[in-house]
């Protein structure tokens, strides 16, 4: 029996942007005295925004955030919104091969507006009703982990959460998502998803693991 119903997330999951947004954030930080490497990044940033960043970001550093830390990540958000990121590979050509009628759609800890941004870019403005494009900033209380964007995606396309694939491939995702109730697939096709990922997002409670978007279409139409 195939899916109800598919939820993606973005960042990592569609678009490069996890890489290269950890990427951008080690530089920076080892810029302004703070040593971070890319993995370290990944490890302790991966899939936050908002205030949870913010606080990951003090606890590494042990301290406040340095003055210039704001002005200087907003203009690389700035330079990668209008420039774009690749997509990750095979996720355009999997959303457009998704059945016509098959509800979906995006429940990402990124602003509306960086998501339709990065859709324009990679070909798939058209793939998503605006509608059903959720922001863990802007529509719930309580972003990721907390399962309540997944729940609020799975009420507004009208089908069940137990029977909604979930595609997360971040750790505070696949959290989250579990704890909704959804079929969690953990995604490791994206550039920051190194050895061990895979093991990591399974026992965190994904139901499956797909190295790669084929996996993924084979997940949504047995689910």
């Amino acid at each position: 029996m195939a899916a109800a119903g598919l939820i993606l997330d973005f960042d990592g999951v569609l678009v490069e942007s996890e890489y290269e947004g950890n990427r951008h954030l080690a530089e920076l930080l080892t810029a302004l005295g703070h040593p971070t490497s890319v993995d370290q990044a990944m490890t302790r940033f991966m899939g936050l925004s908002g205030t949870a960043f913010h606080a990951a970001i003090e606890t590494w550093i042990g301290g406040p955030i340095p003055p210039r830390f704001h002005a200087l990540r907003d203009a690389e958000d700035a330079r990668v919104l209008a420039q774009g990121v690749p997509p990750v590979a095979g996720a355009a050509a999997f959303v457009r091969g998704l059945p016509p009628d098959l509800p979906r759609a995006i429940a990402s800890s990124s602003s509306t507006a960086w998501i339709t941004a990065h859709l324009a870019h990679v070909g798939l403005a058209d793939a998503f009703d605006p509608a059903l494009i959720f922001s863990g900033r802007e529509h719930v209380a309580r972003g990721k982990p907390a399962p309540d964007i997944y729940l609020l995606a799975a009420r507004a396309l009208g089908v069940p959460i137990a029977r909604t694939v979930i595609v997360e491939d971040s750790p505070v995702g696949v959290t989250g998502a579990a704890a909704s109730g959804g079929i969690v697939v953990g995604l490791t096709a994206g550039r920051h998803c190194g050895p061990g990922h895979a093991d990591l997002l399974r026992g965190l409670g994904a139901r499956h693991v797909a190295a790669d978007f084929a996996a993924v279409a084979r997940i949504v139409a047995n689910a």
